[in-house]
């Protein structure tokens, strides 16, 4: 009797688990096999690319690893809820994802292996890096651009930060947002997004200009690139800058306070 009560408990909660999972069923079959894909991948031999290849020797080095994020890209996701996020991210013709997705509540969502290059990023550049994809993790924030973030998803996001942090060894200046690094197409994750509490956290530079005197010589749009703006654009590139550090202006001229203020981060890179 008490044997026919487990088996029954057993089977109503996975019943339950499947029910309550059944709303991303699909799309979680389909993640799982395109890993076992890349899986695939990754056991077969290196291929032969010379011209003129030692006939049927292969050399397997035992020197290797899973390649490591070095970035942490942060975004707001300017989309209605936290479930169209998720709906966004596991429909194909979409194109885009990322590694994780905080709702409002503060839930976490990890939605691709941190080892995975997600489609996050787009076309991007910060510093020599061109190709921000492949060596960075994505987090979207469930925010529309025009409101504060909550309270709980910040907390969320901390955690989530210190472990990224101490799993991957990623540098204090390596977290950083969408505007940074696409200045000319993105403004997320807003002017809202309390940089500098993330900073007294460790994630992100932030500045002091107490007694700084600016060199004559001081070039404040150059300095950007040394701290890794694409000033190709430079109006775009001092307008993210001041989205991230000065988001109360959103002129794209600089003050001589501003100035300064790039002049002490510049020094941090």
């Amino acid at each position: 009797m008490m044997q026919r009560y487990l088996v029954t408990l057993v089977l109503f909660y996975i019943i339950v688990g499947n029910g309550c999972n059944n709303k991303y069923a699909a799309s979680n079959r389909a993640y799982r096999q395109q890993a076992k894909e890349f899986a695939k991948m990754l056991k077969q031999r290196p291929g032969m690319v010379d011209s003129t290849p030692a006939p049927g020797i292969w050399v397997g080095t035992v020197n290797f690893g899973m390649r490591k994020p070095g970035f942490v890209i942060l975004h707001h996701t300017a989309q209605k809820s936290c479930d169209s996020t998720l709906q966004t991210f596991i429909t194909p013709i979409s194109q885009v994802s990322a590694h994780y997705v905080i709702c409002k509540n503060g839930t976490v969502h990890h939605m691709l292996n941190d080892y995975l290059r997600a489609w996050h990023a787009g076309n991007s550049r910060w510093g020599n890096l061109a190709d921000v994809n492949s060596s960075s993790i994505g987090i979207e924030i469930d925010n529309n651009g025009f409101e504060p973030f909550t309270e709980a998803q910040i907390n969320s996001l901390l955690i989530l930060l210190r472990k990224l942090k101490k799993d991957y060894n990623i540098p204090a200046g390596n977290f950083i947002g969408h505007s940074d690094i696409a200045p000319k197409r993105k403004v997320d994750p807003s002017r809202y997004f309390p940089w500098q509490l993330l900073a007294q956290n460790g994630f992100g530079a932030w500045y002091d200009t107490t007694g700084i005197q600016l060199p004559a010589s001081f070039d404040a749009v150059r300095s950007l690139r040394v701290i890794g703006y694409d000033i190709r654009d430079s109006a775009a590139a001092i307008r993210a800058f001041k989205l991230h550090f000065v988001p109360q202006d959103t002129m794209a001229v600089l003050s001589e306070s501003e100035r300064k203020i790039i002049y002490s981060l510049s020094n941090k890179y």
